[in-house]
């Protein structure tokens, strides 16, 4: 699959509208591996931020990290705008691109 080796901007979600990431990467499905399989060390693994929920292809990697840096200092409402726009149930992506469907997240309510 082509497009998995072009450098990808890419948000993750721990659930619907719970903790977010941004990175970036030029390998998106190895990346998304790495994520899901929690072989990455740091906020996505301590918070269980694995569901892919927007990504976006760019032609060089310096301007896909252009375009990362960008997002990471835009408030949080317009990150979640910007995966509404495209994917307003939050879905997890990755299931597109073959990854199986992660288990359910249980409710804290009582």
């Amino acid at each position: 699959m082509r497009e998995a080796f072009q450098p990808t901007v890419y948000l993750l979600a721990s659930r619907r509208n719970g903790s977010l990431y941004v990175g970036v990467t030029s390998d998106l499905m190895k990346r998304i591996a790495e994520h899901r399989d929690g072989l990455i060390e740091g906020f996505t693994k301590d918070y269980g931020v694995r569901r892919l929920v927007w990504f976006e292809q760019h032609a060089t990697m310096d301007a896909a990290i252009l375009r990362e840096k960008r997002i990471k200092k835009w408030k949080r409402e317009w990150k979640i705008n910007l995966i509404r726009e495209t994917n307003a149930d939050w879905r997890d992506l990755a299931v597109d691109l073959g990854f199986a469907m992660l288990p359910p997240i249980p409710s804290h309510r009582p």
